[in-house]
């Protein structure tokens, strides 16, 4: 018999995922899980008062948006829960129309964003530059730390140490071991002293009130009419665009961290549907969740879904099982989780000496703009849009001053022949026009595009205007070395695009 014969069970280990081939693995993945879930409780009761909802309504949409997407979405390991910016959305629907019409507002965002997936939406990731990526992680990394700031204020002295207790412990107990998760063996040390020594600091149960029963399916309580959709459109097509943008970016930030590539498409249509989920059990919706996903693949390692399924299964269970302990574990203990994220997700590096004198000016002043818009607005997408449109418009200054002109006349004096060299488009092409000596040019010119290429209609219509220029003065212009995209746009175009 060959040696290249597989056995049946070697084919079959094949096909498993990772986290079943390999113990180490399974391990990770599932504690892994067990950190995030303990991290989301706070934050949805959180995002739920925000949205002026029952705090069962953001731990349901954690539950059910972790779990769906684990199975649908395209990034592994990232998490999706009730965020707070969905929240800030969606929130004034609830509180002017009632929970029915946030509920199909919620199915309406994710039907959106099921066909903005499918309409490719998720390619335009690719036109966010760098320098708006590292803007978006360093403000990330300062609003997850100003979200712990309320949870330091006002409390009772011993919330302090607590946290520093916590801290040193993520620092110093990976040094001793990394099989079980630094922020789980801080979250569990940390409720084990708080509870033993009797010690009396704010607790996850004072958050709210944690469900008992797993969340049941149905329709939101709405008329269905037009009128109940032109009030929900709207809102749910904003929500479509915030829970997109966030979670794409952090998609890409994870396949950074994790030097992995992920469908960014797979992952558009995954949240539509993980918010259609939800939203028909009652949930307040979500997107990727930037801090607890930093928890689960930065500080805890995780890289498969399994991580992503638990977190959301783990929720349940800590509620409905466990909620009498999982009530008492101290605030202190998550804020102390949550501050460890935040300095680990910064990118120090980009605001060293060393590399701010090495980077343009402009690429600074984006990363600027981008930190300072999303901590301003309390909102990453607005952060992005405005970091992305500030890049480019950058960009086109630069590259405007990049199309050069210059003259050659012939020994005879008969013809003149103007090479022009560089990118041809709406910033440059405005300056063509003045770079030719119409009156003292003689009667044939030539314009060598050679080196250069035409990008839009701009730089059609300077080209006509030089042409008309010179008629108007009696002299014949020909343009020579076209190649073929611009010989293509510029013989559709050409004198098509004034009226006279």
């Amino acid at each position: 018999m060959s040696s290249s014969v597989v056995s049946p069970a070697a084919r079959l280990r094949g096909l498993r995922p990772d986290w079943l081939n390999n113990p180490k693995v399974w391990r990770t993945e599932v504690l892994a899980g067990l950190v995030v879930a303990l991290a989301l409780i706070p934050e949805a009761i959180s995002f739920s008062i925000i949205a002026g909802v029952d705090p069962a309504v953001g731990l349901f949409a954690s539950f059910t948006m972790a779990v769906t997407i684990s199975i649908v979405g395209g990034r592994r390991a990232m998490i999706s829960a009730a965020t707070g910016a969905v929240a800030l959305v969606i929130a004034p629907l609830n509180r002017e129309h009632g929970f029915g019409y946030l509920v199909a507002a919620v199915i309406l965002a994710g039907a959106i964003q099921v066909a903005l997936g499918a309409l490719g939406v998720a390619k335009l990731m690719k036109f966010v530059p760098r320098s708006v990526m590292v803007g978006f992680v360093n403000a990330l990394a300062i609003l997850i730390f100003m979200a712990q700031v309320p949870e330091m204020h006002d409390v009772p002295w011993a919330v302090y140490p607590l946290i520093a207790a916590g801290l040193a412990l993520m620092v110093f107990f990976p040094k001793v071991t990394m099989v079980i998760p630094a922020p789980l063996v801080s979250i569990v040390i940390l409720t084990v002293i708080t509870i033993a020594a009797g010690i009396a600091v704010p607790t996850v149960g004072d958050k709210g009130e944690l469900p008992s029963s797993l969340p049941v399916p149905g329709l939101p309580d709405v008329p269905f009419t037009l009128d109940t959709l032109t009030t929900i459109a709207p809102y749910a097509f904003a929500m479509a665009l915030v829970g997109l943008m966030e979670s794409l970016m952090t998609a890409k930030l994870v396949d950074d961290i994790t030097d992995t590539h992920s469908s960014k498409t797979r992952e558009s249509i995954g949240q539509g549907i993980a918010n259609i989920v939800t939203g028909f059990f009652g949930g307040m919706g979500g997107c990727a969740m930037i801090g607890q996903t930093m928890i689960n693949v930065k500080v805890s390692g995780a890289r498969t879904r399994l991580s992503t399924f638990l977190a959301g299964a783990f929720l349940m269970v800590l509620c409905i099982v466990f909620g009498p302990v999982v009530s008492d574990v101290p605030m202190a203990a998550l804020v102390a989780v949550m501050v460890m994220v935040s300095f680990a997700t910064f990118d120090w590096h980009s605001i060293a000496p060393k590399t701010l004198k090495r980077m343009p000016a402009g690429e600074i002043a984006v990363m600027v703009i981008t930190v300072i818009c999303v901590v301003a607005t309390d909102n990453l997408a607005i952060g992005v849009v405005v970091g992305s449109i500030t890049a480019m418009v950058i960009f086109a200054k630069r590259v405007a001053h990049l199309a050069n002109v210059t003259a050659v006349t012939d020994p005879d004096g008969s013809t003149v022949v103007y090479s022009v060299t560089g990118e041809l488009f709406f910033a440059s092409s405005n300056d063509l026009v003045g770079q030719f000596d119409y009156a003292t040019d003689p009667d044939k010119v030539v314009i060598d595009l050679s080196a250069a290429h035409i990008w839009d209609a701009s730089s059609v219509a300077a080209l006509d205007a030089i042409e008309t220029k010179y008629a108007q003065r009696g002299k014949t212009v020909e343009i020579i070395g076209l190649n073929n995209p611009s010989a293509d746009l510029h013989g559709k175009l050409t004198g098509e695009l004034t009226s006279h």
